[in-house]
């Protein structure tokens, strides 16, 4: 028996408004005390009367435009009824049957390995807005005796985002959620932050026998009752959790008993398993009915006004063709939206400062776009990540300009400045933001360019180390890499490491 996992996922994403959804609310999230970001209308008094966002309202267009989803001229909010704690009118205003759009799609790549990706499909069966229900803290003593409810969150706006069963793996679902949440960055519409709750999300799983001849395409719509898995706060909850359960329900296939009935299940990221919760309920059950406060909308003036961004696979495809990078180098690069503009204006300063020197010093070797983008890759995602790493700073807070980092890339470009000392002054930039050639006069980190002094540099090095000058004479190579640590060491780092590599292989020939 070969069983084939079938997975969809439905997405909450808190949208960036500055109001709830349908009162005057700031939607502040959780940043104010509990229960003090409230009214009467997002906490469901009588007689109060809501008002629609039109922001989230175009937030929420945004995105199915972004997804390729077919956006409607006529939408209508209802009334999904269910009795909870953190839900104070006893009801939530959803929408149903006239969602703002429907039928999208995302396609995106997954690594198979280092060397391969495999592109797939993700169809988007529909985009609804809704509100969100308050926060419910529970006892911290795990007794379940006690639990808070804080109303400040009810109201907030909510975009859900429901695919179809086209995820056929635990990798697959991970990496929809990661491009997703990248793109409704790019829109600028959400924070989509998993861990603090911006951005949620429920998979909906089930196996199915996939028959000895695959070719009869009539079981591809056969589905098994679905199982929803609930309380997944991130990209490795979602992963963890789908794996438990197709092995879970794996096992009940293989001993003749698998789901009959849809069911919801909880995940207990501590102990890393899946909790039976309750029957799932269908439709009918929230007993859905258009809301009468709230007229239809008519979308068909809006819908012309929404306009999106360059999206990341968009721009990621965009960067290997304009600046000459390899899919890996793009794909890294345009991971944050505001590292890959800070990337883009890299590269338009760094074509202006080697254009400006190469008019005042013809002999200097113009910069190929080969070298361009391995000089701007290689000091940007390994050198300058890594000393915001160390900082604790990322490319929001760091002090670096893109024109300063340019010009420190044009100065070891054009041996200005050795690799060692320019990662010193990059280290520096990072702090005080200042100008990377002022760095250099003040600190004396100029690559030394008198080949006098530093004939004499490498044969005081090769006096003061003889066991490696004996290495080198029994054939290891590697003591001349030593040796050139060494002379960087005595010249402060100033020393070019070419033409010291290539003089202590002069002087060792005459040994």
């Amino acid at each position: 028996m070969r069983l084939e996992p079938v997975i969809g996922l439905e997405i909450h994403a808190q949208l960036k408004t500055h109001t709830k959804m349908f009162c005057a609310c700031p939607n502040r999230g959780e940043l104010d005390p509990p229960n003090t970001n409230i009214c009467p209308t997002c906490v469901g008094h009588p007689g109060t009367l809501p008002n629609i966002n039109r922001s989230a309202v175009m937030n929420g267009l945004k995105i199915a435009k972004a997804l390729g989803s077919q956006l409607a001229t006529r939408s209508k909010f209802d009334r999904k009824n269910y009795f909870y704690p953190d839900l104070p009118k006893g009801y939530q205003i959803s929408q149903f049957d006239l969602p703002i759009a429907e039928r999208g799609e995302l396609i995106l790549r997954i690594n198979e390995s280092q060397d391969d990706e495999r592109e797939f499909r993700v169809g988007i069966t529909r985009v609804h807005l809704e509100e969100d229900a308050a926060k419910l803290q529970h006892s911290g003593t795990g007794d379940g005796k006690v639990s808070l409810v804080d109303y400040n969150r009810g109201g907030t706006p909510l975009v859900e985002i429901v695919t179809e069963p086209d995820l056929r793996s635990p990798a697959e679902a991970k990496a929809f959620l990661q491009e997703l949440r990248l793109m409704l960055r790019y829109l600028n519409v959400s924070d989509a932050d998993m861990e603090k709750g911006n951005m949620r999300c429920d998979a909906n799983i089930s196996l199915r026998e996939v028959p000895d001849n695959p070719l009869n395409e009539d079981w591809v719509k056969q589905f098994s009752p679905k199982t929803e898995l609930k309380n997944l706060n991130s990209f490795r909850a979602v992963e963890r959790a789908l794996e438990y359960e197709i092995k879970r329900q794996t096992k009940l296939w293989l001993d003749g008993k698998p789901p009959a009935i849809q069911s919801t299940r909880g995940w207990d990221d501590a102990r890393g398993v899946t909790i039976e919760q309750r029957t799932k309920e269908g439709s009918s059950d929230y007993r859905y009915f258009p809301e009468p406060d709230l007229p239809p909308m008519d979308l068909t003036e809006i819908r012309e006004q929404i306009s999106i961004s360059e999206l990341p696979e968009a721009r990621r495809l965009r960067f290997m063709e304009q600046y000459n990078l390899s899919r890996a180098e793009a794909k890294t690069m345009c991971e944050q939206k505001e590292l890959a503009d800070f990337a883009e204006r890299v590269f338009s300063e760094l074509d202006e400062w080697t254009s400006s020197v190469a008019s005042a010093d013809p002999n200097i070797e113009p910069l190929t776009p080969e070298r361009r983008a391995k000089l701007v890759s290689g000091w940007l995602l390994t050198k300058l990540v890594g000393v915001m790493t160390e900082h604790k700073l990322d490319i929001r807070t760091v002090k670096i300009t893109p024109e300063n980092f340019a010009e420190l890339l044009t100065m070891v470009q054009t041996n200005k400045v050795t690799g060692p000392n320019a990662l010193i002054i990059l280290n520096e930039m990072t702090q005080a933001g200042a100008d990377p050639s002022i760095i250099m006069e003040e600190k004396n980190l100029g690559q030394m360019n008198d080949l006098s002094k530093l004939d004499k540099i490498v044969k005081q090095v090769l006096t003061d180390n003889p066991p490696a000058v004996e290495d080198w004479r029994k054939g290891k190579t590697t003591a001349v890499q030593f040796l050139v640590g060494q002379v960087m060491k005595v010249s402060r780092g100033k020393a070019p490491p070419e033409e010291a590599r290539r003089l202590l292989e002069e002087e060792l020939g005459k040994m």
